[in-house]
């Protein structure tokens, strides 16, 4: 979601916030602002609604200098995107940024404007600048206003607050959103994540929950939710500006499909023995053969991911598995088997729904295990057990190396549950974990056929509608497909069960609706034929994704094929993932739209 850059520094610090939020464009915004102390103390402010283009041309028309600064890039929940609305917003005495939803904004914001507080956004924001200011206004020090304004807030938020006439104080808070602190050399960083801080230090620390940092130049002071000092460990991190480059790729996204067999042999050399090459997972914490049943909660692609293990970890490990979308787990008060095992799923380790849900979980006594790309994440440090995928920084907003890497990660778990439990002769462990190590090879061999996939998008760029179809561990890759096209290129798209066709969904067929159907050969592709050939007997143009065993089966009136390796069954869903994110990713460039920033979407989805 939105974006905070912060710098308590010893040079101008506009050149590095306007550098901070170019790291954090991934994340998905509308608008874009700065503040600073300019010489004398003053607070001033540069905001753009749009791209932070904008805010370049606006500094440029109006230079803004001065050695502590915040800066911001806003998704719009509270008022329409544009610079009214923009943060950072400032009184005379203060200005602040901030992420997350404020819940009682509206009884804080009658109570203020009868003190004489006089509101100029339509935001959730201002209300907690407007509640500082106050306390400020009655006499408390920059750090008691804060305290007790965070008193009185409710919802999730991460604030970065700036005072007229310190000009040696940054004042951070972590409620439900994550911040990270940098440590430079005479400078202080405040930042959304690592990556925002990425070429200014290589030593972070994290706010926990309900924690605030006091910076200057001298360091960082933090204070938990009760207002005690403590310590928050410093950790170096790997995290580089060049990691998050595009290289020679046109986008980030064509970049990370790209990577994807580096990264998935990356994932799977974490979870495989060097000698003996069979599934060895690191120390969860958790007895894996006293496991009841399985949920899986996660959110938009992880929550596919999650759907795909559900059909490995049934027919593997013979084991019961719930998948639940998270902000509908979190509010159901789903029952808690202290014998079971909650998985949650998240790129970013930070989503919110999927971290809440993680810890009522937690609270009501179960086991939880998380599998992330971020090993200093919320969710990474509070679950029970953590598998940590290894995609690297993911710029683009649609989801596709972390994706895979999920998947691999959940493949090689379900092998060891079923090795756990004792329901799988160790041969087939063996067969099997053999093929999981072979999918880097295979994501290879189908980005060889991307000049096809090209071709392919410009026959069906034009289409209204375009239904995706499969079976079995197939059927997520088709609701995985069709949210590709419609977050990047805008066309409608439905991923539907092949069998639940003739249910409803075969009304929509005609000439005009391209139907991708994903078949593998395997135990159900006789089936998929079958509901592929209901498809054309009406019109509808098939894209047919096979291997050549399955292409042996088509006919004239098929429209287009795509030809993938023949390959163990049990890897197959992984390697169709890819077709699927090119498909889609040359359908939105040949329609224009901005594939790494798809309109009204954002990254990391850290409010509800």
């Amino acid at each position: 979601m939105c974006g905070i850059v912060g710098v308590v520094g010893t040079r101008d610090v506009v050149p590095l916030l306007v550098d901070g939020l170019k790291r954090l464009e991934y994340r998905g915004y509308d608008s874009a602002g700065i503040a600073t102390l300019v010489p004398g103390g003053d607070i001033e402010r540069r905001r753009a609604e749009g791209k932070i283009a904008r805010l370049e041309a606006r500094l440029q028309d109006s230079p803004l200098s001065g050695m502590i600064g915040i800066a911001h890039t806003r998704w719009a929940t509270h008022g329409a995107p544009n610079e009214e609305n923009a943060h950072p917003h400032a009184t005379e005495r203060v200005a602040l940024v901030h992420n997350g939803i404020i819940e009682n904004y509206r009884e804080l914001a009658e109570e203020l404007i009868a003190k004489g507080q006089h509101f100029h956004s339509q935001t959730d924001t201002e209300v907690a600048l407007r509640l500082i200011d106050q306390y400020l206004l009655d006499g408390k020090n920059p750090e008691q206003a804060v305290l007790a304004a965070l008193g009185r807030l409710r919802g999730a938020f991460a604030l970065g607050i700036l005072f007229h006439g310190k000009d040696d104080l940054l004042i951070g808070a972590r409620r439900g959103a994550p911040l990270a602190v940098g440590f430079g050399n005479g400078e202080m960083y405040l930042g959304s994540d690592a990556l925002a801080l990425a070429p200014l230090t290589d030593r972070i620390a994290y706010l926990e929950e309900g924690d605030i940092v006091i910076l200057s130049r001298a360091g960082a002071r933090f204070l938990d939710a009760g207002g005690k000092l403590v310590d928050r460990v410093v950790r170096p991190t790997a995290i580089s500006g060049a990691m998050i480059g595009k290289g020679n790729y046109r986008h980030y996204m064509q970049k990370e499909i790209y990577e994807q067999p580096a990264v998935m042999g990356d994932t799977i050399n974490t979870v495989v023995g060097p000698k003996d090459r069979m599934v060895h997972l690191p120390d969860l914490g958790i007895d894996l053969a006293e496991i009841s049943r399985v949920t899986i909660v996660a959110c938009g692609t992880s929550y596919y991911s999650g759907l795909v293990a559900k059909y490995w970890l049934e027919r593997y490990a013979r084991i019961g598995v719930e998948v639940d979308v998270a902000s509908e787990f979190r509010y159901r008060e789903a029952p808690v088997d202290p014998k079971g095992l909650a998985i949650f799923i998240s790129q970013s380790g930070e989503t919110a729904d999927t971290l809440a849900a993680m810890r009522y979980v937690k609270a009501n006594g179960g086991r939880t295990l998380v599998i992330v790309n971020v090993p200093e994440s919320s969710m990474a440090r509070e679950a029970d057990g953590i598998l940590l995928t290894k995609a690297g920084p993911e710029i683009g907003v649609a989801s596709t190396k972390a994706f895979t890497c999920q998947l691999v990660t959940l493949a090689a778990f379900s092998l060891a549950m079923a090795q756990a439990r004792g329901v799988m002769p160790a041969s087939e462990t063996a067969r099997l974990m053999a093929a999981l190590t072979e999918v880097p090879a295979h994501a290879a061999e189908v980005l060889n056929h991307d000049d096809d996939l090209q071709l392919l998008a410009e026959k069906i760029m034009d289409a209204r509608d375009v239904l995706y179809i499969g079976r079995g561990p197939c059927f997520p890759l088709a609701l995985e497909g069709a949210l590709k096209l419609k977050e990047i290129s805008y066309i409608h798209a439905e991923g539907y069960a092949a069998g639940e066709l003739k249910h409803g969904p075969i009304a929509l067929i005609d000439e005009g609706v391209p139907v991708i159907v994903i078949a593998p050969s395997d135990g159900l592709f006789e089936k998929t034929i079958s509901n592929m050939q209901e498809v054309m007997a009406r019109g509808g143009k098939v894209i047919f994704m096979s291997d050549k065993a399955g292409l042996s089966h088509v006919d004239e009136r098929t429209f287009a094929t795509v030809v993938l390796p023949q390959v163990e069954p049990f890897i197959a869903p992984i390697l169709y993932a890819i077709p699927v994110q090119l498909l889609a990713y040359h359908v939105a460039v040949l329609k224009g739209t901005d594939v790494d920033q798809p309109r009204n979407l954002a990254k990391s989805v850290t409010v509800e």
